[in-house]
């Protein structure tokens, strides 16, 4: 795909990007029929891991930590805040009451919107809903070539205009691949000059210093077109804030918490933690330490402002003990997805966890893998997926063809979570009234009015017998994923977006980019 500048896009024509309606209509493009754009819900109860006293005893465990031990915060100003708040200040380790933790913790909003460029963009987060994101902070990409590159600004492009283009890639978590060739002062600039221009989807600001936040919600707030007051009215914007495990937050994400929740802006707090490595390698023991991580985290937030949107983000899984490395799509990974749910639930929080895989290629194992961290985010409750599309090597690279692959997932886990009609006409008892013992329903009237809409259709799976597959050229999926994803780029068309809005985006990124965007040391 070439790398054109994104003002030298057309305008997507309004008819492909509609939304609403019943899940089984279809939008024509290159991946053929997809369901609209529209969030999933989630019509059944999510299971229960563990029974109320396991999770007692968790919550306990984890503000015991909070009370006795405490966490490392190092940032003054985050320090002053919380012992004005009734915390216990010595040094740089800062120790929470329970009930203060709870008090604060307990003012988030269970649920909220995230708004898009697009009013049709705008996502619900909490009360049943999904939202899936693109991959995001990869350092290398896969492209249609299968070559392994480092990030850059082609891939990086290439990678926004397949998640604006597939219908369940919902928001962009941060930089589908990080571009390199874009120096660091001034790359939050370019970045998110593209993906506002490039997409109406929600996007995202890295907390890496205060600059940078500021630079990334004025720029939300001139893609949207809207005053300072409407932007603080409606949150628009998110960030990860990581906690350096064990029990350690450093000064960007903490000013990241400060400047995001002043503003009524999203913060996606999530402890990183790897059992056996940063955390206990017991899962119970690292869901003790993420939990206490997490509450710390999300009652500074609601310090800054209580009532400030908050996401309760979980990331624990496991080593693998022989080298070290982390891995992904385990069964670890899915049982603490389900633990870190429960939690959620009883906070009251949303709750975001991730699609990831360790594979290194489009084989069995990246779909396996895939296919556990779904399930354990799914079925724990999980308002936000991160990485729902195109991770690979346990994050190392974006890879086109997975991201195609995931969104045909992402179509079919929304198409299993669809509520089920037990209406008269879907009962079809006329119909098998119609059918003779040992007949068929092909030619009956109820199977003819519904055929191309029944059955979910997808994008990347081969259905061909083996001799017609084989007359084809036994094409492997990751073949046929690769294929669909060169088509979309092919018909790529960036959303509407008026003419002042750009030049304003543009003029601000040339302003800020003349003033040297943000100091680094190199």
């Amino acid at each position: 795909m070439s790398d054109n500048a994104a003002d030298d896009l057309q305008p997507e024509r309004g008819s492909r990007r509609r939304r609403g309606g019943e899940r089984t209509k279809r939008v024509r493009s290159a991946v053929g029929e997809q369901p609209p754009f529209g969030q999933a819900r989630r019509n059944m109860q999510p299971p229960s891991i563990v029974d109320d006293d396991q999770l007692d005893a968790i919550h306990e465990a984890s503000v015991s930590v909070l009370r006795d031990h405490g966490v490392e915060i190092l940032h003054d100003d985050a320090r002053r805040r919380l012992a004005a708040a009734g915390a216990r200040v010595e040094g740089t380790r800062v120790r929470f009451d329970p009930e203060m933790v709870m008090d604060f913790v307990g003012s988030a909003p269970t649920s909220f919107t995230l708004h898009g460029r697009s009013p049709e963009k705008n996502l619900r987060i909490g009360d049943g809903h999904l939202t899936f994101g693109s991959v995001a902070s990869a350092p290398n990409y896969v492209g249609l070539d299968g070559q392994r590159r480092t990030g850059d600004r082609a891939g990086f492009r290439d990678l926004v205009r397949l998640g604006q283009m597939l219908n369940p890639v919902q928001f962009f978590g941060g930089y589908p691949v990080e571009p390199v060739d874009l120096h660091a002062s001034i790359r939050h600039l370019e970045c998110a000059y593209d993906v506002h221009t490039m997409s109406d989807k929600a996007f995202h600001i890295y907390s890496l210093g205060r600059e940078r936040n500021l630079d990334g919600i004025e720029m939300a707030r001139i893609a949207r077109g809207v005053d300072h007051e409407t932007l603080e009215r409606e949150p628009s914007i998110t960030t990860v804030i990581n906690a350096n495990s064990p029990r350690t937050y450093d000064t960007p994400m903490l000013e990241g918490i400060i400047q995001m929740a002043s503003r009524n802006q999203v913060c996606i707090i999530t402890p990183f933690t790897l059992a056996g490595a940063m955390a206990p390698i017991t899962i119970p023991g690292a869901i003790v330490q993420q939990n206490a991580e997490a509450l710390a985290g999300i009652c500074f937030s609601q310090v800054v402002r209580r009532g400030a949107p908050v996401i309760y983000g979980g990331f624990t899984s496991n080593v693998d003990m022989r080298s070290g490395s982390p891995a992904f799509g385990t069964p670890e990974y899915a049982r603490a997805a389900l633990i870190t749910g429960q939690l959620c639930r009883r906070y009251g929080l949303p709750f975001r966890s991730s699609n990831v895989s360790a594979s290194n290629n489009l084989d069995a194992q990246a779909g396996y893998e895939s296919v556990w961290a779904l399930w354990g985010a799914v079925m724990g409750g999980a308002d936000l997926i991160f990485h729902a599309a195109g991770w690979m090597e346990g994050g190392l690279h974006a890879s086109y063809a997975k991201m195609v692959m995931d969104a045909d997932l992402l179509n079919m886990v929304s198409t299993f979570l669809a509520p089920v009609s037990t209406s008269p006409e879907e009962l079809a008892l006329e119909a098998i009234a119609d059918v003779a013992p040992s007949g068929h329903y092909f030619a009956e009237p109820h199977t003819q009015a519904r055929y191309s809409t029944a059955f979910y259709s997808p994008m990347v799976s081969d259905w061909r017998n083996w001799e017609t597959w084989t007359e084809a050229g036994a094409p492997i999926a990751g073949d046929r994923a690769v294929r669909v994803a060169g088509e979309i780029l092919a018909e790529f068309e960036a959303p509407p977006l008026d003419d002042a809005i750009r030049d304003e985006l543009r003029d601000y990124v040339d302003r800020r980019v003349a003033e040297g965007g943000v100091a680094t040391d190199f």
